[in-house]
């Protein structure tokens, strides 16, 4: 059976940016309502003068915007261009896919943000240097990445002794 979600009914909320630079309305996650497997969407609403998420890409996730209603300026890998009413944007995984809205018109930016659904996504912020492990929300900086054994080499010391061979 089709769901549609009118964009009149929908109630968008207010982000909550310590940075003011940062402020937009989002509704609830209609994957909810919805019971989707494999789509995370709700519809967003960027203030005027104000920046969307940070500068970030997702290895885990593709994304796909809709602008409905406004213009913005899009910041990704290939420089910064307008985008505007009617415009269908796809993100892919990976660097390649790095974005950022500014909205430097007078009216509300509103667009349906689609994304793929994955039980762990890695977001990673550039200009940041932050990693977030989602849908967790754990971030962490990038600059405290560490080789994969690091902190390993007292393994034998956690396991009792009358397991351990070669002692």
């Amino acid at each position: 059976m089709p769901l549609i979600f009118k964009s009149g009914d929908l109630e968008l909320k207010q982000n909550r940016s310590p940075i003011p630079h940062f402020s937009w309305k989002a509704s609830s996650p209609l994957e909810e309502i919805s019971k989707s497997k494999y789509l995370h969407f709700d519809m967003k609403s960027l203030h005027p003068g104000k920046f969307s998420y940070p500068y970030h890409f997702h290895r885990n996730a593709e994304e796909l915007f809709v602008i409905l209603e406004g213009e913005a300026t899009l910041r990704s890998q290939e420089g910064f261009q307008k985008v505007s009413k009617g415009d269908v944007i796809f993100f892919e995984e990976g660097p390649a896919g790095t974005h950022q809205f500014y909205n430097h018109g007078d009216m509300p930016l509103v667009y349906l943000d689609i994304r793929t659904r994955a039980n762990v996504d890695v977001c990673e912020y550039p200009d940041s240097g932050k990693i977030n492990i989602l849908p967790a929300l754990d971030i962490f900086k990038e600059s405290s990445k560490v080789a994969y054994y690091t902190g390993e080499e007292d393994v034998r010391s956690k396991w009792p002794k009358e397991i351990l061979t070669n002692e």
